[in-house]
């Protein structure tokens, strides 16, 4: 039997098929390892994202379910010092959370309200130095 040589079996259309799916795999990588991929939400409450340019601080986290809801101390802080003031992160919670089904209640400078089923979500500036930290509190409500 004459087999042709291996560098003549790779040519033709297996050659941009093999390509062809290198491309397709590369791309599939980038894109899982994209800012998509890469969305975090606030410690103990799965279902609220962190603020893009906020880091959670995991350290005086609490979160505890009771019999009549959940109940949560979570605290995220500015990502770069100085880059953020809490009026961005009430306007970012102010859009987000209407999708989620919270319901806006109370704002004020430094304190921002919501509801949804029973629970109520309160973020705070708490002021330490330079940095913003926000104080995000889920209780039943």
């Amino acid at each position: 039997m004459n087999f042709p040589p291996p560098h003549a079996r790779a040519a033709g259309p297996w050659r941009r098929i093999r390509a062809g799916v290198s491309a397709l795999a590369i791309v599939w990588l980038v894109s899982a390892t994209g800012p998509q991929a890469a969305e975090q939400f606030v410690d103990g409450i799965e279902d609220l994202p962190l603020m893009p340019g906020l880091e959670n601080v995991p350290a005086p986290s609490v979160a505890f379910d009771t019999g009549t809801g959940r109940i949560v101390v979570a605290f995220a802080e500015d990502a770069g010092p100085g880059a953020m003031d809490f009026s961005a992160v009430v306007s970012f919670y102010a859009s987000t959370m209407p999708q989620l089904g919270w319901t806006a209640g109370a704002r004020s400078v430094d304190m921002a309200r919501w509801t949804r089923e029973g629970e109520e979500l309160i973020l705070e500036a708490v002021a330490v130095g330079p940095e913003l930290v926000v104080r995000f509190s889920l209780s039943p409500g």
